[in-house]
């Protein structure tokens, strides 16, 4: 049996995600969606609250299974019995960042391979960031995230007001 670990923030969880995790249930026999509790980022969710988005996703997906985690991907991949990391790729200045992190974490983890799956074309441009300053403005997330992750982000941004902007990385789509 193949365990294959899909680690990420995850803050939210968007349709790229989702699909990336999905084609990955099909080529391993168990996927760990795991979702990485300290990220050297600002998050808008807490952990708890990423978690539940990530679960309500795949619930429907038996071989899918949703946790939360911290330290070196490396070692829990090797914890949760992964053989394989999976990574996405969007676009072109994603693999190497994940390049990087393949060989940092083969270097870590000799026994442990990394996968990367290529976004359909459709998320390609998908980005939780992006998602995020969509929402913060109050723009339409049809066809980017799950329906209850844009309800999320439009309640924590309502209940954020002003102070909302400093909790986004804004990548300039209003420029």
């Amino acid at each position: 049996m193949t365990t294959a670990l899909y680690p990420g923030s995850f803050d939210p969880i968007t349709n790229g995600h989702v699909d990336i995790a999905t084609r990955a249930a099909v080529l391993f026999d168990k996927l760990v969606l795991a979702v990485y509790d300290r990220p050297l980022k600002t998050l808008l969710f807490s952990t708890s609250e990423r978690l539940a988005m990530a679960k309500q996703a795949f619930t429907d997906i038996p071989n899918i299974e949703v946790v939360s985690y911290n330290g070196l991907t490396a070692n829990f991949a090797r914890a949760m019995g992964a053989e394989v990391i999976v990574r996405g790729l969007r676009v072109l200045s994603d693999f190497e960042l994940e390049f990087q992190m393949a060989l940092t974490n083969r270097k870590l983890a000799p026994d442990i391979d990394t996968v990367c799956l290529m976004t359909r074309q459709e998320h390609a441009f998908l980005s939780s960031s992006i998602a995020k300053e969509i929402a913060m403005v109050g723009g339409c997330l049809n066809g980017m995230v799950p329906s209850y992750v844009a309800t999320a982000l439009a309640d924590k941004f309502h209940r954020l007001g002003p102070d909302a902007s400093g909790r986004v990385q804004i990548v300039s789509l209003r420029e």
